[in-house]
């Protein structure tokens, strides 16, 4: 939902920083392997109860997360970049939650698995939607130019990660954050099915 907002706001930015990167010989999957890595160590610091140092790499991992498609705009993007893309990015949202739930698993776990679950139908719908976008030749810009179909919703990328910022400022408020953060999840997918529903029908 402000993913549009926050792009505006940033894109100019990052663009440069990625003109700098792409003329260093600097490659946009280089970056994303970085941010993933970068993701996948957030995890292991959260796992351990580092929560603050595990938020700031967080940070730092979407900031790749951002900066490779200004680094793929800045020199070439690729089907593969893509791909490389979607895949590292829904396995760094699937890393978080599970941390939390091993650094507590009797207080996070329920919890955990309700948000995994969200998590996955919701990119389900998403990449789903995309899939038949796709077949159909639907094109949208709604986000920038994308490597797929990108259909909005509630929960998108900049809510995800205020919400796992919350959880590492506030562990002990997980279960209820992760609540409530899965039924907006369920709520995004939901919207997102309908919306199949009326772009996808075939003429009778």
């Amino acid at each position: 939902m402000l993913d549009g907002a926050v792009r505006r706001r940033l894109e100019p930015i990052l663009d440069r920083i990625g003109m700098a990167l792409a003329n260093h010989g600097v490659g946009a999957d280089t970056v994303t392997i970085a941010g993933f890595l970068l993701g996948l160590l957030a995890a292991v610091l959260i796992a351990f109860e580092f929560y603050f140092s595990g938020a700031a790499l967080i940070l730092f991992s979407r900031l790749c997360d951002g900066l490779d498609g200004a680094v793929a705009r800045a020199s070439r993007k690729t089907d593969l970049g893509g791909f490389l893309d979607i895949v590292l990015d829904f396995a760094f949202y699937g890393a978080i939650p599970l941390a939390f739930v091993i650094a507590d698993s009797a207080a996070n776990g329920l919890a955990g698995g309700f948000l995994l679950f969200s998590f996955y139908l919701n990119g389900a719908t998403f990449l789903a939607f995309a899939v038949m976008a796709e077949k159909r030749a639907m094109t949208t810009e709604v986000r920038g130019a994308k490597s797929l179909y990108f259909t909005t919703g509630i929960a998108e990328a900049t809510e995800t990660i205020a919400f796992f910022l919350a959880c590492c400022l506030f562990p002990s408020w997980f279960p209820t954050l992760a609540a409530f953060f899965a039924a907006v999840c369920l709520y995004t997918a939901l919207s997102r099915i309908v919306l199949a529903r009326l772009a996808f029908q075939d003429k009778q």
